[in-house]
């Protein structure tokens, strides 16, 4: 069966940016998705279009097929006071490269990176980590099968989990935190 439009296909992939691995799936649990369906990166997806288990492609997507180039008004100084908590400030998640969830004025929910610690500011990032990042991938196709009832279930299923953890923690409807600050949808 070939990868196409609507099939579940899983994937071991590694993905090297700057000469170092950024991510790359477990031995045995390969990234599960319904192809086609907007949860990965289109280029990506483009990449494996037609490929049978079995089939091995390595690619390169530029920024701008990846997460975009770095946006310099989402890095933003926020008072220091805001990471209050009863009171006390909260020194352990205030160092740099410390990832935090905030939400903005209206609610939603996003993920930014203390770039810098100042005195009376903190100064956030809230570009996607890979923003402006050439990413390489090596992808191996391992399934390709039939969209199941349970695999609309909205678990997640790409083994980064650990199990059926609810998603959208922090990562977006359809996708899970492996908890080292990577994404991973399906």
């Amino acid at each position: 069966m070939k990868v196409e439009q609507n099939k579940m296909v899983g994937v071991d992939y590694k993905l090297t940016v700057d000469g170092k691995i950024a991510d790359q799936s477990r031995p045995g649990q390969p990234l599960e998705f319904i192809f086609g369906t907007g949860m990965l990166l289109p280029k990506f997806e483009e990449a494996i279009l037609g490929k049978e288990p079995g089939d091995k492609v390595a690619f390169t997507l530029e920024p701008k097929d990846g997460y975009g180039e770095v946006i310099a008004e989402a890095i933003v100084d926020l008072p220091k006071n805001i990471f209050m908590v009863d009171g006390k400030l909260a020194e352990d998640i205030l160092f740099e490269g410390s990832q935090v969830p905030m939400s903005d004025a209206q609610g939603n929910r996003m993920m930014g990176t203390v770039k810098e610690v100042g005195d009376e500011h903190v100064k956030m990032d809230f570009n996607h980590p890979m923003a402006g990042k050439t990413l390489n991938f090596e992808v191996e196709v391992v399934t390709v099968r039939d969209v199941t009832p349970e695999d609309l279930q909205g678990h997640c299923s790409c083994g980064s989990c650990g199990g059926d953890h609810g998603c959208g923690d922090g990562c977006g409807d359809g996708c899970c935190d492996d908890h080292e600050g990577h994404c991973h949808c399906h």
